[in-house]
């Protein structure tokens, strides 16, 4: 279907560019990126504007638009987690041996935003297969708590009707993906010495006992729901605090709480159902225990039905430009796609590079999944962008 010439050698070029700038997550400061980003985008004929969270955390948003039809939309993040160690070489300089593009970001995300200007570039040369609108909305923060998407859609911006994100799946179709919440529990006790603890209410204890019914939970009721596509629910404790003397009984013990929920749960309902947890560890075992905080997560879970005309699409396009087991599949955690459904967008989740080599050291994409992405791209756009809305 594509017709396009994609320039490979461009691309490696921009994504050494982008490599070389540090968005390390935590701190961010995804401003150098996103002017970077912007500056390409301008030179290619879009409309472009910033919007800012916090100083220097930004997000960049560029338009344009070629005649009447539906809004399509490219996304996905600017920021990275941090380098670490144990790198066989400068996580900040893109490195080329064996077929593969090395460096901090090369498949999350920055190998699939580098694939996305260039179909966006491509695109905007050539308007006449394509009639609607054509943005990209990239984003900061989204490896924390995706910040930088819910602050966009926050202020209800232009209705967008399809949208592709950007996250490494070795360019094979993904359509659903899973949600988190995080409670922080504190577990109260009574504090005595600690030669007589008798006289005082061990909240270590007491953190125990609701460690017991957290795992029953998750056994037999949590992970009882399942999904297709993203497997089943979960109920986990990754955090323990207790105590702050060698010589006192703990009054105070804290535990944070991971539920990964599915497609179809509603995220009012399972902070309900912690909440119940809690009240029945209360009346059962006389464990008194409350939700402090919530910490911040990237958001819900979502899907798009595999039947709409994007997914069907996309897998075409993906298998088209290399990839035989294109899907759909399911990510089994979370990114921006939630953001985006919450605005009404149907949309799936495409990338070269894969899930299992980010975060790493020596994160790489393969440069031929890297280039082949471009084209993946701009089949779904054009698609898209003659497709009738219903």
């Amino acid at each position: 279907m594509t017709t396009y010439q994609v320039d490979s050698v461009r691309m490696k070029k921009d994504l050494a560019t982008l490599v070389a700038i540090n968005t390390e997550n935590p701190p961010g400061q995804e401003r150098e990126a996103a002017e970077c980003v912007a500056g390409w985008l301008r030179a290619a004929g879009f409309d472009l504007s910033f919007s800012e969270y916090a100083a220097g955390r930004t997000n960049v948003i560029a338009v344009l638009k070629n005649g009447p039809g539906p809004c399509f939309a490219f996304n996905t993040h600017l920021d990275t987690v941090p380098a670490g160690q144990g790198w066989s070489s400068d996580p900040f300089t893109l490195t080329e041996r064996e077929g593969r593009l090395y460096g901090r970001g090369a498949c999350d995300a920055k190998g699939p935003l580098v694939a996305m200007v260039e179909a966006l570039r491509l695109l905007a040369s050539r308007r006449e297969n394509w009639s609607g609108t054509l943005m990209a909305v990239f984003t900061a923060d989204e490896e924390v708590a995706s910040e930088g998407a819910k602050f966009y859609v926050k202020d209800a911006p232009p209705a967008i009707d399809y949208a592709v994100i950007g996250e490494p799946t070795s360019n094979a179709t993904f359509s659903a993906h899973k949600g988190s919440l995080r409670p922080r529990v504190r577990v109260k006790g009574v504090t005595a010495h600690s030669g007589t603890p008798e006289l005082g209410i061990n909240a270590i204890y007491q953190a125990g006992r609701l460690l017991g019914l957290i795992e029953d939970a998750h056994h037999q009721q949590v992970r009882c729901r399942c999904h297709a596509l993203v497997g089943n629910a979960s109920l986990t404790v990754t955090r323990i605090q207790g105590g702050h003397a060698d010589n006192v009984v703990p009054d105070s013990c804290e535990l944070l709480l991971d539920r990964r929920m599915v497609p179809g749960e509603d995220e009012a309902a399972v902070k309900a159902e912690l909440q119940q947890l809690l009240n029945n560890a209360c009346q059962q075992s006389g464990v008194e225990a409350e939700i402090v905080a919530w910490q911040p997560t990237t958001g819900g879970a979502t899907e798009t039905d595999a039947s709409e005309a994007i997914v069907q699409h996309s897998l075409n396009a993906c298998r088209r430009h290399g990839q035989p087991e294109a899907g759909p599949f399911g990510f089994q955690g979370g990114c921006d796609l939630v953001h985006f459904r919450a605005l009404g967008a149907k949309g799936v989740v495409i990338g070269p590079g894969s899930l299992a080599m980010a975060h790493k050291p020596d994160e790489f994409v393969p440069v031929e999944e890297f280039i082949a992405a471009a084209s993946v791209y701009l089949d779904i756009a054009i698609a898209m962008l003659q497709e009738p809305q219903s």
